[in-house]
């Protein structure tokens, strides 16, 4: 029998550990044919000696996930039932039916239908309850999202039909619909913040992260913005290529945009195109401790040439580079090939000791402990470690994270126990759900533009003592202390859930940014004082 067909029929993993082993041998040097021949002989020995069944596929797995773990923090295993799940929010898109929905006492409700995709066009309403999917019904049942992930979405083409439950209807309805690739959109929110700035908030690169960039633009201006703040917090990365497209807007042609170099990958460099549209447009970037990766890369770049203003506080520190190397069975391993550098030739990395990965992640909370959200003097650079910007020879460090040129500590203003255990444990979301359900259709008359809504509209009190009483039932004790604390977080919270529901993403980070929002306010005066700053910052 050919080789190929022994493998298309599912050999044994010792047979083709066997063949890979040939294989090997004849490519690579004699030790690692010796290893991988070590590890084929324990797996026969364990199969066919060993007193009792072993699986010899989980075995492989363990082996694999334990010795990707022994690297450093990045590189990673992926199951092969895990590798679809993980690109999504990168690729832009999946299949299905297009809905965003939250599990409510068990039940499927619809927060709303994604535009564009078949619910909308179907005519599926926000606060619509899914109760049953091809005549299984699935309300009571324990759901969870993977559930509702494995019943709703599929193949591009493919028929469900939901039965659903709508208010002011007496019968159940019933909808047939074809399934749709959905897209994902990256950028949470664009808006004019003042006369002629543009507000863009990316919250990761994806493949679709630039055509977002260039909509948002020529949708929200009818010509080219005077002034740019662009918001990466929480922005952990995604695709580099992305990024750089985005990163080039504001560079002129031929200026280093990031280069890349690993022991087995020679320096790769990359650099701007000179198509940007906004090359002389005055730029602020905003970071903070969740910017990671392609992020930092921009901010980075900008901040090399002295060509943006950062805000904010000391990103993450993620800079090095990942390949995906697919496995036999659909799994995937990524593993880190090179670090990046920034255009003066910082690393971004932070210091990591390999199979270390919960002390490289604890980092980021012994950085909250020692003061770093909240004292820029808490935050310490090694001087060996000091680079000098390309224009004008500014010192910037490397070794973690990119520092911000203008440092706004974290703002806990409002903050209490009480008013976070409240969104942690879902009641906010449950109870908003019911409250919004009810007021739509009257909000949806009396506002028909956002800015309407932004000027008049204000959460009632008793809407606020609704919710305190609601969350008692949930096991929630009301703290009078706490609410007065947090009372002026929740009203402007509370709004810009409303607002969300009534209008869109957009609406909702807005409505936070312009309550009190410290970085975002900061971005604001600068962008709009430009030429002071960036002779007091820039120079």
């Amino acid at each position: 029998m050919p080789m190929n067909r022994i493998i298309r029929a599912g050999a044994k993993p010792a047979l083709l550990l066997f063949f890979l082993l040939c294989a090997l041998q004849v490519i690579s040097a004699q030790t690692l044919g010796d290893n991988v021949q070590k590890v084929v002989q324990t797996l026969f020995y364990l199969q066919n000696f060993y007193l009792d069944t072993v699986n010899v596929d989980n075995l492989v797995e363990g082996v694999v996930s334990r010795t990707i773990a022994e690297l450093d923090p990045h590189s990673a295993y992926i199951p092969a039932k895990d590798v679809r799940a993980m690109n999504e929010p990168l690729e832009g898109n999946f299949e299905g039916i297009g809905i965003e929905f939250s599990i409510i006492q068990d039940t499927l409700v619809v927060i709303s239908p994604l535009a564009g995709g078949p619910s909308e066009t179907l005519g599926i309403a926000a606060a619509d309850r899914i109760v049953a999917v091809d005549d299984t019904v699935i309300a009571n049942i324990g759901l969870t999202n993977e559930r509702v992930f494995s019943l709703l979405r599929g193949p591009k083409g493919t028929k469900v039909r939901i039965s659903v439950v709508r208010k002011g209807a007496k019968e159940p309805l019933t909808f047939e619909i074809v399934r749709d690739k959905i897209p994902i959109n990256s950028l949470d929110a664009a808006y004019e913040a003042l006369p002629g700035i543009a507000y863009i908030r990316l919250t990761r690169f994806a493949i679709n992260s630039m055509m977002e960039f260039i909509d948002a633009i020529t949708d929200n201006f009818n010509q080219m913005p005077t002034g740019v703040i662009l918001d990466l917090r929480g922005n952990s990365g995604g695709y580099m290529d992305v990024a750089q497209q985005i990163t080039e807007q504001f560079l002129e042609k031929g200026k280093l945009l990031v280069y890349m170099e690993g022991t087995h990958l020679p320096r790769r460099e990359e650099h701007a195109s000179g198509k940007g549209f906004f090359i002389q447009t005055p730029v602020v970037v905003l970071i903070d401790e969740g910017s990671a990766s392609a992020s930092e890369i921009l901010a980075g770049a900008l901040q090399d040439w002295d060509r943006a203003i950062i805000i904010g506080r000391r990103s993450f520190g993620k800079g090095l580079v990942q390949n995906a190397f697919p496995l036999g069975d659909g799994s995937q391993i990524r593993l880190t090939v090179a670090r990046y550098h920034t255009p003066s030739g910082r690393v971004i990395q932070s210091p990591y000791n390999q199979g270390d990965r919960e002390g490289y992640y604890r980092n980021i909370i012994d950085r909250y402990v020692r003061g770093e959200n909240f004292s820029k003097d808490s935050v310490h650079f090694i001087d060996s470690l000091s680079y000098k910007t390309l224009v004008n020879k500014r010192t910037v460090y490397g070794g973690g994270g990119i520092m911000p040129d203008i440092f706004v500590p974290q703002d806990t203003t409002g903050y209490s126990s009480y008013w976070s255990q409240m969104i942690q444990k879902g009641i906010v979301t449950e109870f908003m759900t019911r409250y919004v359900d009810g007021v739509r259709s009257s909000l949806s008359i009396k506002y028909k533009q956002f800015a309407d809504f932004n000027k008049e509209y204000s959460i009632p009190d008793e809407v606020i003592e609704e919710m305190v009483i609601f969350a008692q039932t949930k096991d929630l004790p009301r703290d009078d202390h706490a609410l007065q604390i947090s009372m002026p977080l929740i009203r402007i919270q509370l709004k810009a859930l409303v607002a969300r529901t009534l209008f869109d993403t957009s609406a909702y980070v807005r409505i936070i940014n312009e309550w009190r929002d410290p970085a975002y306010l900061k971005a604001l005066e600068v962008i709009t004082n430009w030429e002071k700053y960036r002779q007091e910052v820039l120079q």
